[in-house]
């Protein structure tokens, strides 16, 4: 006759090669809000001399590019700017965008019900979504919690707006402005994408069409940086650059995001009701290396909660991306880069530890 092994026996136990159950981590937000805060928990530690270099003093002005000058309907002003364009592209790789025709109230009121979606409790944030990179709403903290060694101090969403629109339930607001927000901030995006186009000396509409933009992936990325007390342990999100085509993203008046440039970091201050967009990755390799992503980091304070909305520009998920044929026509210009679908790129960087720009060198071709 069978026996049953007692509760507590080593026989109901189970194996020793099965892997951990994931972690149960708080959110920064409630972690923030534990009475009498006044250290941060090792996890949240990161190395001195790996990311907390000094910011550079200098006060070299961020390029501005004045949107309306890009769709003027006079050529010289919109070669101008397109030159404009292709210089902060090269130079910088980050730019604020002036006149852009979004009305100040829409950008107002995408940050605030933001605000308002991360002060719902912890059991309705943690039950919007899913965990996958390509499940369509995604609540979470540090950047991937599954696998981060050391945890970044953010809670985020992250909500594809296209080509398939996705909203949370609550708040209740939040898709009516989502989606109106999420448009206009489209046509800009694609606007500026078809002046790099131009810039790199392609047709206008080379990246748009090659990369089928009609059906290119945008998203609604919303972070929340609550304040740390030992802001100088800590980081809102360590360096990185961006997936995708063109990030354009927006902030709360709380400053925090910084910028290398020259092998220094910048801390960048927003001209208000303006954009600050920064090329991504598939930039890089679209120019063939002549643009390149740039790294950025968000850093944290003891005073204030930050927001900040980043809404990336990437091609459609099934696009493959490689450099553009007449940008490598020259015998002594060879392809850096190797082919790879847009989603499987996405699945790499968004899969792994974030880690600079480790997952676009791992597609580097060798010398």
């Amino acid at each position: 006759m069978a026996t049953t092994a007692p509760t507590g026996s080593p026989l109901s136990q189970p194996s020793l090669t099965h892997p951990p159950p994931p972690r149960k981590l708080t959110t920064v937000k409630a972690l923030s809000e534990s009475p009498g805060l006044s250290s941060i928990p090792s996890i949240y530690t990161f190395p001195k001399q790996t990311y907390h270099e000094p910011v550079s003093d200098t006060k070299e002005p961020i390029p501005t590019i004045d949107f309306s000058l890009l769709t003027s309907s006079h050529p010289g002003q919109r070669s101008k700017t397109i030159r404009e364009l292709g210089k902060a592209c090269r130079n910088w790789g980050f730019f604020m965008v002036t006149n852009h025709g979004v009305p100040e109230r829409m950008m107002k009121a995408i940050i605030e019900v933001c605000r308002e979606f991360f002060e719902l409790s912890e059991e309705e944030k943690r039950g919007i979504g899913g965990k996958h990179v390509l499940d369509p709403i995604r609540f979470g903290t540090s950047f991937n919690e599954s696998v981060d060694e050391i945890l970044c101090w953010r809670d985020y969403v992250k909500i594809f707006q296209h080509p398939e629109f996705h909203s949370p339930k609550k708040p209740p607001s939040f898709r009516e402005i989502a989606l109106e927000y999420s448009k206009r901030v489209r046509l800009v995006a694609r606007e500026i994408i078809r002046g790099i186009s131009e810039s790199l000396g392609l047709e206008k509409d080379y990246i748009d069409e090659t990369l089928n933009l009609e059906n290119g992936l945008q998203l609604i990325a919303a972070n929340l940086y609550p304040p740390c007390p030992r802001p100088e342990l800590a980081m809102g999100l360590p360096p990185h650059s961006d997936h995708g085509l063109l990030t354009l993203l927006i902030q709360n008046q709380i400053g925090g995001l910084q910028v290398q440039h020259k092998g220094k970091w910048l801390n960048i201050d927003p001209i208000p009701n303006s954009f600050l967009a920064n090329i991504g990755d598939h930039i890089e390799i679209l120019s063939n290396g002549k643009y390149k992503s740039v790294l950025h980091r968000a850093v944290v304070n003891n005073r204030d909660v930050r927001i900040s909305i980043a809404v990336p520009h990437g091609p459609a998920l099934d696009a493959i991306v490689s450099p553009a044929s007449k940008l490598v026509e020259d015998v002594g210009n060879p392809p850096a880069y190797g082919a790879m679908k847009y989603k499987e790129y996405l699945e790499l960087q968004q899969g792994t530890m974030l880690n600079g720009k480790s997952c676009l060198e791992r597609i580097r071709n060798g010398d």
